[in-house]
């Protein structure tokens, strides 16, 4: 297994606080990335160690993420680390205050998975990742 990289950012029209508060409201996260509902496993609903599961498919037909919360800062960072089965490595959003209307959104993931593998999933999963994450800006924030 080796350690993959795919990053995104993008300028939201936005307070930092209302990217924040939206974005860290997980199970409102289904409604906007593509095809994936999410909810909290945890009795803890945010901070560390909140677990959190992200279903992407259709119908029964899918990929199951399971997280957990290893870092988190309001409203600059949140980390989690991917416990699943199948999806291991580690993910990252941070806000950055560009002014008190606009907010600079990046988005990291690390993956592990063998480097064949990765090349072979990484155009869809930047591609999904880039819908949802403006589609979040446009109607959420």
């Amino acid at each position: 297994m080796r350690s993959n990289h795919l990053a995104i950012s993008l300028t939201i029209s936005a307070p930092i606080q209302r990217v924040w508060d939206a974005l860290a409201d997980w199970e409102r996260q289904g409604d906007w990335m593509l095809q994936t509902k999410v909810w909290v496993t945890s009795e803890i609903q945010s901070g560390v160690g909140t677990r959190i599961s992200a279903f992407t498919g259709v119908k029964k037909l899918g990929i199951l993420d399971t997280m957990e919360v290893t870092a988190w800062a309001p409203p600059q960072l949140c980390d989690v680390v991917h416990t699943g089965d199948f999806i291991k490595g580690t993910g990252r959003f941070q806000l950055i205050e560009i002014d008190s209307t606009h907010t600079r959104f990046d988005w990291s993931e690390e993956v592990l998975a063998p480097r064949p593998i990765f090349i072979l999933i990484s155009p869809a999963l930047f591609i999904g990742v880039r819908i949802s994450l403006a589609r979040f800006a446009r109607t959420f924030c």
